[in-house]
């Protein structure tokens, strides 16, 4: 694939613009990309994050909440924003010719939202309803538990929207003050890609980020993974379950051999995690294994959802798969990993979306636009040794568990940490 053209203009105050025009592309993808998440979050500021973007699209001194999106939908486009672990995001797409629309009106959320306490009361009732749903929902629950426990008592592992009685307590002045703490320029980048010119895109920039003042912020707190165990019994038709250990930050240097790794044991139909539980034994309808990185830390995990009286079985059998691969993972196995990761890293630039995503997180990151070529020759890179060697460091880590549903089958977590230091 030809790469596209690639510019980058970092603003007098830190505020950083980048851009991709692709080749026969009639539309483009934009979006301001902020380095602060859930994790930038107090103690009593738990959900705020999450509160904060819902709150960018109900008015502000120019717009009301209707033609924030009429102003959009009328030239055909879309906006939305997602609020993660250490980062928000708010996006946009629309055709090349009405840029300058959407320019106006992430310039007009980011900057001039009005807050308003009515508006905050009725968004205050749709998150509460949306932490309901969650709750509702044992396969999100279990995750938001998986984490809570893995990194218990730090912001890193509190579930991103928030808790009712923290949300039920967010007021505008609130809002206000997070804001001025964590939106600062320098930890900031616009991307745009597709039918896209760089100039306008920095002029629009520059009114609507310019003038912003870069505050003065500590660093986050260091993320200590913790293992631990949480079980909560539901009546229910199978037990949801997760099982983590220590994983990699995306800044370590065994960040692509654990992923390699994660990817060999349980990321497809062919994965030995998948064989041995699904196709060996039936014993879940679906099961994975997933490594997360984040800026200092990860988490590596298997999750499904078993019958009850089946949980013990299935945690033998992943424990012993994991052990097996760290000890005798083929080349093969690696190759066919290192070519899955691959397609997904181009895959995702197949796509303005995918293209502003990559731009805006390798920004932050590393202050870079980091070439695919490297991205894949680190791929390539792995080797059986390495990836061996990486499943072996996952399983000197004390385990995490957490299991929604009927439960009382699961083994005592002291046991299953036994099980995983036999694997070691």
């Amino acid at each position: 694939m030809t790469p596209g053209e690639l510019r980058v203009t970092i603003l007098e105050n830190g505020f950083t613009v980048a851009t991709e025009a692709m080749q026969h592309v009639a539309t483009v993808a934009l979006g301001v990309w902020g380095g602060a998440g859930s994790r930038d979050e107090r103690d009593d500021e738990h959900g705020l994050c999450h509160l904060i973007e819902h709150m960018a699209f109900k008015g502000t001194a120019r717009r009301s909440a209707r033609a924030i999106a009429e102003d959009i939908e009328n030239v055909g486009g879309d906006i939305n924003a997602a609020t993660g672990v250490e980062y928000t995001c708010y996006t946009a797409r629309v055709l090349g010719e009405d840029i300058d629309v959407a320019l106006d009106v992430l310039g007009d959320i980011l900057t001039a939202s009005s807050f308003d306490p009515g508006e905050l009361e009725r968004e205050r009732g749709v998150i509460l309803q949306e932490i309901a749903s969650v709750e509702d929902d044992p396969d999100d629950l279990v995750t938001d538990l998986f984490m809570e426990t893995a990194f218990a008592g730090q912001a890193i592992g509190r579930p991103i929207l928030g808790r009712p009685e923290t949300v039920s307590r967010f007021t505008p002045d609130a809002i206000r003050s997070f804001c001025a703490r964590e939106c600062a320029p320098g930890r900031m980048v616009l991307a745009a890609a597709g039918a896209v010119d760089h100039g306008r895109v920095v002029e629009a920039a520059r009114r609507h980020f310019g003038a912003l003042a870069d505050p003065a912020r500590g660093d986050c707190a260091q993320a200590l993974y913790r293992g631990g165990d949480t079980r909560r019994r539901r009546r229910h038709e199978q037990a949801n379950l997760v099982l983590g250990l220590e994983g990699r930050s995306f800044r370590d240097p065994d960040y692509y051999a654990t992923q390699i790794f994660a990817q060999a044991f349980g990321g497809s139909l062919s994965s030995r995690l998948w064989q041995e539980v699904r196709e060996k034994r039936g014993l879940a309808y679906s099961v994975d294994a997933f490594h997360w990185p984040f800026s200092d830390t990860g988490v590596f995990g298997v999750g499904a959802g078993v019958a009850g009286k089946d949980i013990a079985q299935f945690l033998d059998v992943a424990i012993a798969a994991l052990g097996a691969t760290a000890r005798d993972l083929g080349e093969d196995e690696v190759a066919r990993a290192r070519a899955q990761m691959k397609v997904g890293l181009l895959a995702a630039l197949e796509t303005p979306g995918g293209r502003i995503e990559r731009i805006a997180r390798q920004l932050l990151a590393w202050g870079r636009i980091v070439p695919v070529s490297e991205l894949v020759a680190k791929v390539e890179a792995v080797g059986v040794e390495e990836a061996r060697a990486a499943g072996r460091a996952l399983l000197k880590s004390a385990p995490a568990f957490a299991a929604i549903g009927p439960v009382a089958g699961a083994p005592p977590l002291k046991e299953i940490a036994a099980r995983v230091a036999a694997q070691a």
